[in-house]
């Protein structure tokens, strides 16, 4: 490595985010710009020259970590992006949105801070862009074989990027007016800005793949009508079909579904709404839901100026440091992690009844209630214990004027008739059933990403996106020169 010793003498230093009070007036990333470049080179030395690198095997990528790290401390910018992107389409999407379960696995993170792999992931892609070391990649020649890709999520545009560069000719059929996915309606600006995803989807069109906005496979076009057009098709949907809350009073108006809040302040940003409709700027808002889709509309209601913000999670608050015998170092660990929006929750004292910045940890909703018009006012909820068992006497009321349920997704949504056209096979947890190439029940059909693997992190959506490429390139052609880095029935380490 360039310094043998950096991981002793350097101590970690992470990108400095920028003071809440002036971050939560605006929805620009809540980075400091420019302070990245300075401080990453002497944190890539802290890469140690460990003899077995984990981290390649906690990230489902199978990213070249020491390589790149050792590039960018001696500033070999170049040589770094070319190593980065041989294992990431995406690394600027993973290097500002993945929780980096590579660090969990850094061999440093045993006893000490881990390497800031995801900042200097992110340091290395904007370079790349910076100094025009990622060109549009087209192919040689064409093969003459055509492959439909429905969805154009991280799963999506990584298969067709990939199936392009083969020499097929792809298409991305997307049923929103945009491309992207929940990148482009889900993840706020301030956790990622869009020129990012518009920059790498104008890469792609120079490359020649083709995209169709604002066309549902299934009811724009018939699936069965599309698989005869194409010698292969992906599915590439994602799971959007969001999990429910059956209480008393679900009903009530004001009870929404964060994928429903989330694209209308999405599209404010877009310009295509003045307000959102769901605005939460003077409302008591509660987020049912501990997970990341929670973080995301806590930050969002911040920044509309709502009133209070609280979040549910109806798992105990976790400790600050792994639990050895639980969660053993490589495996990630469920420990208490303060996001952006959970920082700026604290500071601006968002919901004062909470237990640690906007979180009651575990509490479970038992009903709502509202007022005469069927709007709701409160919620009500109890405490539980390990096996989320409600505990005596520990009910309590909150006032909430919208309620946003972020409770994940079980798999794709059945109701643009996709899979009913074609006919294909399910698991029973709701997922799109394949065999270990990929291949759904119906020849030529695949089956990647989050419909088919069920509700993941982005490096297992693009690590997906990238095997189900290989997978279809072999279909069509007989082989494959593509990397396959995961299989389908691969999962994350655990205890």
């Amino acid at each position: 490595m360039a310094d043998p010793k950096g991981f002793m003498t350097t101590p970690r230093q992470d990108w400095p985010r920028r003071p809440v009070e002036e971050r939560v007036r605006d929805w620009d990333e809540v980075y400091v710009p420019g302070a990245l470049l300075p401080i990453i080179s002497k944190q890539a030395d802290r890469c140690m020259d460990c003899g077995i690198p984990f981290c390649h095997e906690a990230c489902p990528l199978g990213n070249l970590i020491p390589e790149w790290n050792d590039l960018v401390s001696r500033e070999d910018w170049r040589q770094a992006a070319d190593r980065l992107h041989a294992t990431n389409n995406f690394p600027e999407f993973t290097g500002k949105l993945c929780p980096a379960p590579c660090e969990a696995g850094c061999v440093l993170a045993i006893n000490q801070p881990a390497v800031t792999i995801k900042n200097v992931e992110a340091a290395v892609a904007d370079r790349a862009w910076e100094l025009g070391f990622a060109p549009p990649r087209p192919p040689d020649r064409l093969s003459g074989r055509t492959v439909a890709v429905i969805g154009s999520g991280p799963t999506g545009l990584a298969a067709a990027q990939q199936l392009t560069r083969a020499g097929h000719t792809v298409a991305v059929y997307e049923k929103d007016d945009r491309l992207g996915g929940l990148m482009r309606y889900g993840i706020p600006e301030f956790k990622m800005e869009k020129h990012h995803l518009e920059r790498r989807i104008e890469q792609m069109r120079a490359e020649g793949t083709k995209f169709r906005t604002s066309t549902v496979v299934g009811r724009d076009v018939g699936a069965a009508e599309l698989r005869s057009r194409y010698d292969a098709v992906v599915i590439a949907t994602g799971a959007t079909a969001w999990r429910e809350l059956d209480v008393p009073g679900r009903e009530l108006a004001g009870v929404q579904q964060a994928m429903e809040y989330l694209p209308l302040a999405n599209r404010v940003r877009e310009g295509d709404l003045a307000v959102s409709p769901m605005s939460a700027a003077g409302k008591h808002v509660v987020i049912v839901g501990g997970g990341d889709t929670g973080a995301d509309c806590l930050g969002t209601a911040v920044r509309e100026g709502a009133a209070s913000v609280t979040q549910l999670d109806i798992y105990a608050q976790p400790g600050g440091e792994r639990d050895e015998d639980a969660e053993p170092w490589p495996t990630y660990p469920k420990i208490y992690r303060l996001s952006a929006a959970h920082e700026e929750a604290r500071d601006l004292e968002t919901a004062p009844a909470a237990d640690a910045d906007a979180r009651l940890f575990a509490a479970s909703t038992l009903r709502f209630t509202g007022d005469a018009d069927g709007h709701v006012r409160s919620l009500h909820l109890v405490e539980v214990d390990a096996a989320r068992r409600p505990v005596a006497g520990t009910g309590r009321t909150l006032p909430a004027d919208l309620v946003l349920l972020a409770l994940g997704f079980s798999g794709p949504d059945l109701g643009d008739g996709l899979v009913e056209q074609l006919g294909l096979g399910m698991e029973p947890r709701g997922t799109v059933a394949r065999d270990a190439g990929f291949g759904t029940n119906v020849p030529g059909v695949f089956a990647a990403g989050d419909a088919a693997r069920g509700q993941s992190l982005i490096v297992w959506a693009i690590a997906e996106g990238r095997a189900v490429a290989a997978a279809v390139d072999r279909y069509l052609t007989g082989s494959s020169r593509l990397p396959a880095p995961i299989g389908p029935y691969d999962r994350p380490m655990t205890a």
